[in-house]
């Protein structure tokens, strides 16, 4: 037992994660992971010409691509060309035909444009929670997908 004239511990203890929603989701896949990685040097300079910080513009490619609810105004061109570079790099053809692949982006962006934008902090926690758990269904919806499971 402490006495009254000693010192706790001040130092901050280390943020704790989320549990991961799926098991898989861990290592190379975890959701709130942190990278470390080098810039290419042109990505950075061109960045530093157009004086668009590093981390935003791969932060708007991974929210376009992902065909989130925030930040939607006046990015649907922008998503279509992140789609077509995705399909065009061959990301999913193992697992799924163009057709199946774009379905998904069709499906992910429907998500995104039911965000109820002129509501109350209640109905957007109560989207939010619906989100997640529609979410974790429509993966395991196309992860289970008869052409994925003869891989």
């Amino acid at each position: 037992m402490l006495s009254a004239m000693q010192k706790t511990s001040t130092r901050k203890q280390p943020q704790r994660k989320p549990k991961p929603e799926l098991k898989w989701q861990t290592g190379a896949y975890e959701r709130f992971a942190d990278f470390n990685f080098i810039l290419p040097y042109p990505f950075l300079l061109l960045c530093r010409l157009m004086g668009v910080k590093p981390l935003e513009a791969l932060t708007d490619f991974m929210d376009n691509l992902s065909c989130g609810s925030w930040n939607r105004e006046g990015r649907d061109t922008a998503k279509e060309h992140l789609i077509n570079y995705f399909i065009a790099h061959g990301y999913g053809q193992d697992h799924y035909t163009e057709v199946d692949i774009r379905e998904i982006f069709k499906e992910m962006d429907a998500v995104g444009m039911l965000f109820p934008r002129e509501s109350n902090g209640k109905m957007v926690d109560r989207y939010a929670k619906w989100r997640d758990k529609h979410q974790t269904w429509w993966f395991k919806k196309w992860f289970r997908k008869t052409r994925r499971q003869h891989l």
